[in-house]
């Protein structure tokens, strides 16, 4: 049998190479990558051969059940916290594959900071399984550290997921994880305050113009009850959060992170007239005292102790914000800034590394345990994400026909933008996230978005473009 492990292994950085450098780490550029990709996947074709079966695709393998032999080991690494109810959801779901067969045996982990961990994939110590953040798969597959699982997969099975959560598992047009789960941002109001400003309540039909919101941000901050009207969630400090919950802004107004043509440059583009508009429209909203910063410590109660009116923020604001605000919680699409509506979207992933020696047997887990409808389920009624397959959402007691989150997943499929899939992606949104911090701090619109368009293009540059073979 051909060693899969070993075979990878020249796809990984090797000393006296040219190494451009991702947030995940390097990959080689050299006239052979394409031939160490191809005989990568042929080692593990070889592979599904020894251990063919059945899965979800027509090349997919089994596990042998009745093998007496030690098992062999799968480790997984988790985004979430080994003590989070969504760990316990992967946990067991682990238990139940390793019950029912016993040629493999896979390890839950908490790979808890995820970001870090990943790093070492320079150095050849991936897991078999990553549990990865849509946006950072161009940064992981561009360096060759994940594996294509198209083999795997039938059209048939794969058309039960959401389109936007295929779009997003995609790199170059290959397929490289999928998710159990999307996300949306909406924005979610107090119904009493909304009454007593005279606030109508918009619809995907009927959104709010940008001049009706900030029209609507001034009744709200008359109110006695209200400490100011909007919860922009400026307590997050992490940069991926604001790349993701701001970006719909620039969007809205005609602009973006990046040039989507090519993913080759930001300038004209982040710092071009659309969204300066946005960013501009951004600072005068905490300027007039309509959103504020918080500190940290807060962790974003306010809205949930009735000090503002709406908050600007994901679908995970759903369970804290019903409990404490009940009948009076209302959800509401974003306003039209004159684009239409957009949306972020994408979240937490799962793939194959480019170094796991049981590629089949990780698919297998990964599809019939993971993925499978009842996982999903509970999963997303623990964290309140959009159910990333049609026959969990038709079951789903939040996203189903009578569902009180059914918005969200209308929003996401008529407005939707997904990150931009480069592995550029995690220079962008540190820059993007640097400037937002010092935009709402008074500094001047036009500089920080072209200072972080410099930074970004410099990125891109140092790394060739990331050029995949």
């Amino acid at each position: 049998m051909v060693n899969y492990k070993t075979t990878v292994s020249a796809s990984l950085p090797q000393p006296g190479k040219s190494q451009p450098c991702s947030a995940f780490g390097c990959r080689i550029v050299d006239s052979h990558s394409s031939h160490q990709r191809s005989r990568s996947f042929l080692a593990t074709a070889v592979l599904l051969g020894c251990i063919a079966g059945s899965t979800p695709g027509s090349h997919a393998a089994s596990v042998d059940a009745t093998t007496r032999t030690a098992p062999k080991s799968i480790v997984a690494w988790s985004y979430e916290n080994t003590n989070s109810p969504q760990f316990e959801v992967l946990k067991e779901a682990a238990a139940k594959f390793n019950r029912e067969q016993h040629a493999y045996r896979v390890e839950m982990m908490s790979g808890n900071p995820y970001r870090d961990k990943y790093k070492e994939a320079a150095n050849g110590t991936l897991p078999c399984l990553m549990n990865l953040d849509g946006s950072e798969l161009a940064g992981l597959a561009w360096p060759q550290f994940l594996q294509p699982i198209e083999r795997f997969v039938t059209p048939q099975w794969l058309n039960d997921f959401l389109p936007s959560i295929v779009a997003q598992g995609r790199y170059q047009g290959r397929l490289y994880v999928l998710g159990q789960f999307d996300s949306g941002m909406v924005l979610w109001g107090n119904r009493r305050y909304l009454r007593a400003a005279g606030v109508r309540i918009p619809t995907l039909e009927s959104p709010w113009s940008v001049a009706e919101f900030e029209e609507n941000l001034a009744k709200l901050a008359v109110l006695k009850e209200v400490d100011y009207p909007l919860d922009l969630s400026l307590y997050v400090k992490l940069h991926q959060f604001y790349s993701y919950a701001y970006s719909p802004i620039l969007q809205g107004f005609g602009g973006d992170l990046i040039d989507r043509s090519n993913y080759r440059t930001a300038k004209g583009v982040l710092d071009g007239p659309q969204s300066v508009q946005a960013m501009t429209h951004f600072q005068r909203w905490v300027q007039n005292g309509w959103a504020r910063t918080a500190p940290v410590s807060a962790e974003g109660k306010d809205f949930e102790m009735g000090k503002t009116a709406l908050s600007w923020t994901g679908h995970w604001g759903y369970f804290p914000y019903h409990q404490a605000l009940g009948k009076d919680l209302v959800l509401m699409p974003l306003p039209d800034f004159g684009h239409g509506i957009k949306t972020g979207m994408g979240s937490i992933t799962w793939g194959i590394s480019s170094t796991c020696p049981y590629p089949a047997a990780a698919w297998k887990f990964l599809a019939h345990y993971l993925l499978a409808p009842e996982t999903i389920l509970r999963m997303t009624n623990l964290q309140g994400g959009i159910p990333s397959r049609r026959s969990a959402l038709a079951r789903s007691p939040l996203y189903g026909p009578h569902g009180p989150l059914k918005l969200i997943l209308r929003q996401l499929e008529v407005a939707g933008v997904p990150r931009p899939p480069t592995p550029a992606y995690d220079t962008i949104s540190k820059a993007f996230g640097a400037a937002v911090s010092s935009i709402v701090a008074g500094a001047d619109v036009q500089s920080e978005l072209s200072k972080a368009a410099d930074i970004i293009d410099q990125g891109i540059a140092a790394n060739q473009r990331y050029p995949y073979p």
